[in-house]
């Protein structure tokens, strides 16, 4: 997927935008939930690189709820926040929105943070 970030905020958030292209699409003309889910894991996975000093991480869970349709020619920016971190593990809220800021979507994960590669 093509990203763009365009906020970080050290230690608590990051927000990164990508376009609705037409590979994106279901078959009733807007992005498929699978790829929004997706794109929110891209958006967590790079918070949890940044804080932890990209050490390895893995997602744990993740769980996602859709709350309208976006369509082709649209950008979903995606926000992760950090709701809490621990020496483990990172619990994260995320959401997604379209150009005129309306919430496309709503997510809740949990990373671990594994051992330094030897």
């Amino acid at each position: 997927m093509q990203q763009k970030t365009i906020e970080y905020i050290p230690e608590q958030s990051l927000t990164v935008i990508y376009p609705v292209k037409e590979e994106f699409l279901n078959l009733a003309g807007s992005m498929q939930g699978g790829l929004i889910c997706a794109a929110l894991d891209n958006t967590f996975g790079h918070l949890c690189y940044l804080v932890t000093d990209k050490v390895p991480i893995a997602t744990i869970d993740i769980s996602t709820t859709f709350h309208r349709p976006i369509f082709l020619g649209d950008t979903l920016k995606t926000v992760a926040r950090i709701q809490s971190k621990g020496k483990t593990t990172i619990h994260l809220i995320g959401e997604a929105f379209n150009n005129d800021n309306k919430l496309i979507a709503t997510a809740v994960t949990n990373y671990i943070i594994l051992p330094p590669s030897k």
